[in-house]
């Protein structure tokens, strides 16, 4: 279990799955490169209990810190978001899925 309780097996099984941000589709960095694009853990729905596969992503540092505590659909409507092109449709399957089950 890592820091955020997320347990090996489902740690492991994200890694697998998410390949680059789950939310701008960009390409993860390592520990040289730059820290905005290193891959973080993220709650989709922003509840620490909620520890699935449907809910635990990677996603880049630089979409984890702009998305903190919003909730994805405030989050879409950010600057942040409209600038980066990053809409619903964009996302990766893993949060649409969340967004078509919570709207």
């Amino acid at each position: 279990m890592n820091r955020w309780n997320i347990p090996n097996w489902l740690e492991l099984e994200v890694i697998e799955r998410d390949r680059c941000c789950v939310y701008c589709g960009g390409k993860f960095s390592d520990k040289n490169g730059s820290r905005r694009n290193r891959a973080s853990w993220e709650h989709i729905i922003n509840d620490v209990s909620i520890i699935t596969r449907e809910n635990i992503v990677l996603c880049c540092i630089g979409c984890n810190s702009s998305k903190g505590a919003k909730s994805l659909v405030n989050w879409l409507d950010s600057n942040y978001c409209i600038t980066r092109g990053i809409t619903r449709e964009s996302m990766a399957a893993v949060v649409q899925s969340v967004l078509a089950a919570k709207i």
